[in-house]
């Protein structure tokens, strides 16, 4: 699988967490028995350490959003934005530019024109510091 398709099916599993109270691993087993998600060990690594830094993520995006607190960032941009901070901080492997590009690609798939440039203000804003 491709680190594109591993960062879009990590976001759908995020996403669904943020709805659920299962645990990731009935969260990978559903998916898997569904078979429109497809899990593997690079989407499961990436699902568990996001969560597992959510709360350092989440004071990131605080600081760089500042007019937009927290509980009114939509769930689809606060997951995003926290994907993209993640790979950012802790995915030195990974270039800034594509971890834009990806974040502003999922943007414009499952958010607004208006999220979009958002995030995209965010992450760049974020990337210069």
């Amino acid at each position: 699988m491709k680190k594109q398709q591993c960062r879009e099916n990590a976001f759908l599993i995020l996403f669904e967490a943020s709805f659920r109270n299962d645990t990731l691993e009935e969260l990978f087993a559903i998916a898997n028995e569904i078979g429109e998600i497809e899990i593997n060990s690079q989407v499961e690594e990436l699902v568990k350490h996001i969560i597992a830094e959510t709360e350092n993520l989440d004071e990131i995006i605080a600081v760089y959003s500042p007019k937009r607190a927290l509980n009114r960032i939509a769930r689809v941009n606060l997951i995003l934005l926290r994907m993209a901070i993640y790979e950012l901080k802790y995915c030195s492997e990974t270039p800034m530019n594509v971890v834009v590009s990806e974040a502003v690609r999922l943007s414009e798939l499952y958010a607004s024109a208006e999220d979009t440039a958002f995030i995209n203000g965010i992450i760049s804003w974020l990337r210069y510091q």
